[in-house]
């Protein structure tokens, strides 16, 4: 993300394979994104991620291998 100051705040957003990622706060969110988790520093958002996303397997992966065939 070029030109972002150290003050720049951003979101935690997460898509429906619980895929996460930060995103610029004054941008709209992509389509297929959501808002999950703080909005603050760069830093606060990706320490969020690191604690919250422990499997980074896809949604729909974690689920054909756990025999949840939604």
């Amino acid at each position: 993300m070029p030109n972002q100051s150290p003050l720049s705040r951003f979101h935690v957003v997460v898509n429906d394979e619980e895929q996460y990622s930060i995103w610029p706060a004054d941008q709209e969110i992509p389509a297929g994104w959501r808002p999950e988790g703080p909005l603050g520093s760069k830093e606060e958002c990706l320490r969020h991620i690191e604690e919250t996303w422990t499997d980074m397997r896809p949604l729909s992966v974690r689920r054909a291998l756990d025999g949840d065939h939604r």
